[in-house]
């Protein structure tokens, strides 16, 4: 059965929020606080200067922004002039922002002074025609341009001419991080993201009266659409946060601006859960939904949630940029530990083997999906598209399982699997173990190459804080396995690290620690 949407652009939601609740308050951020009817001034406003900047329909405009109102209010105005948005992440530096820029042929960029070492005098080596600053514009001239709201506030100036956008219209492109070369643009259009939005907002029971805290950055896809643009959708509020250190901000802020949607990735949760929150927290917080992506959370995690978070569901999910991203979820009223849950309703889920045929149930094979999220295909990248997608499904390149009632279980990534004398090891399964252990933080396992094994399993360790370091030895991480694993997945080396190469979401890039593997740098 379709999908039905309610909407065909997403500067309709905000139009549609304007006209049936004008006054209420939408969007918190430090003291500001914005209602529906100032949200759409604020977006036409921004929409009236880029139409003034020349801004023509499906030309992409990338942003390179902080977790800030301004992204909101741009993403919004651009969909508008029938624009396609390109969220750029802002931890890149200036030879990985030139490539995107240059693939996606964006003529406009919208940045801040923040990003000025990396985005400053772009146009020189980019097609970006104008760079809107909206903070103080490092060098004022043609090129750069000064976004001051008070000077086009929709009262002072003719309001633009909006671009009406279909459902099948590219609305998003997000920059997918390239495990090997450079990273591909995924292309979303308005359907795929909606099918998102209808599909989450039916599993988490979303209400008006919910708010969402928004901390991970805006950027990235996970963030970008389920919780910045689902409640919009649901008429529901925001709260922006700018920055996710200190931490204690967020957790005050969740208290004080009563958060009943919190969204996070393991990493977050294990430091949560360690922090000495204050019992006042505890007692007063207005938590009714934990939502877990981007990796899978131990149970050690889920257990501890469980405990101290009494009126609280921990549910967990799975997707992907390629999937608008959200592909399946854990429900409040239908969840199994260890699962990343069922299929959103309108997406079909199937595990097959390398000739895409489907497997049984409980066997391991690559998860594929079907349905209204899939991307369009990836931008000048005709090749990829066509090993990504065949007859319509996407090949997620994850390993998983299912179970005869549709709930998934991630196994792997395919390319993280190690083949030791033949044997697949999943580092996944290492790494759960580990995670048991009280004294590691974060932990990844990764392939090394061996000429006698073909290869070997190796772990990289961060340990928790204001721990005895002397007595956590390689030799003490191995004793400790040999009770849950089979000796040929015991890493044969394991390396203690300060700090793990992390993606903005805090999950570890693999990739990296396998290059410094290949480069002998370990």
């Amino acid at each position: 059965m379709g999908l039905s949407y309610p909407y065909k652009n997403f500067y309709e939601m905000a139009v549609a929020n304007a006209a049936s609740n004008p006054k209420k308050k939408v969007v918190f951020i430090d003291d500001e606080k914005v209602s529906n009817k100032e949200l759409l001034e604020k977006i036409d406003s921004f929409a009236r200067f880029l139409e003034l900047c020349g801004l023509k329909e499906d030309e992409k405009v990338a942003l390179i922004l902080p977790n800030s109102l301004d992204f909101l209010i741009a993403v919004f105005a651009i969909g508008k002039l029938g624009g396609i948005v390109v969220p750029v992440n802002n931890m890149l530096k200036r030879d990985e922002i030139t490539y995107i820029l240059n693939d996606c042929e964006a003529k406009i960029l919208i940045t801040a002074s923040d990003f000025a070492k990396e985005t400053q005098n772009i146009s020189a080596t980019t097609k970006v025609e104008i760079t809107i600053w909206i903070d103080k514009v490092p060098s004022q001239d043609n090129n750069n341009l000064f976004y001051l709201e008070k000077e086009h506030s929709a009262s002072h100036v003719n309001n633009a001419v909006g671009v009406s956008r279909d459902l099948d219209d590219l609305a998003v492109i997000f920059y997918t991080s390239g495990t090997t070369g450079h990273p591909k643009g995924a292309m979303l259009s308005y359907r795929n993201i909606f099918s998102n939005l209808v599909g989450v907002m039916k599993i988490f029971d979303i209400r008006q009266k919910d708010r969402f805290i928004l901390y991970l950055p805006m950027f990235h896809a996970f963030t970008f659409s389920v919780m910045m643009l689902l409640p919009v959708f649901a008429d529901a509020s925001i709260v922006i946060i700018r920055k996710l250190l200190p931490f204690s901000n967020i957790i005050k802020q969740t208290l004080l601006k009563r958060v009943t949607i919190f969204l996070g990735v393991p990493d977050i949760y294990n430091a949560l859960i360690r922090a000495k929150l204050p019992w006042y927290f505890l007692w007063f917080n207005s938590i009714r939904v934990f939502i877990s992506g981007a990796s899978a959370l131990s149970e050690e995690t889920l257990n501890r949630y469980t405990k101290v978070f009494k009126r609280a569901k921990m549910l967990e999910g799975y997707g992907l940029s390629e999937c608008s991203p959200a592909v399946c979820v854990n429900s409040i009223t239908a969840q199994r530990i260890y699962s990343v849950g069922r299929a959103i309703p309108g997406y079909e889920v199937k595990i097959v083997d390398h000739e895409m045929v489907e497997v049984p149930y409980g066997e391991v094979g690559e998860i594929i999906v079907y349905g209204d999220c899939v991307m369009q295909g990836y931008l000048n990248n005709p090749q990829a598209t066509d090993e990504t997608i065949s007859n319509g499904w996407l090949k997620t390149g994850d390993l998983g399982k299912m179970d005869e009632d549709g709930f998934v279980y991630i196994v792997d990534r395919i390319k993280d699997i190690i083949i030791s004398k033949g044997i697949n090891i999943y580092p996944r399964q290492i790494e759960e173990e580990l995670m048991k252990l009280s004294y590691v933080k974060l932990c990844a396992v990764v392939s090394k190459p061996d000429t006698n094994n073909g290869e070997i399993p190796v772990a990289f360790i961060e340990l928790v804080e204001d721990i005895d370091k002397i007595h956590i030895t390689q030799a003490k991480v191995k004793s400790d396995l040999k009770h849950t694993l089979a000796n040929f997945k015991i890493p044969k080396t394991v390396h203690f690290v300060d700090d793990l190469p992390k993606t903005a979401t805090g999950k570890v890039l693999k990739r990296v620690l396998k290059e410094r593997i290949r480069q002998g740098e370990i």
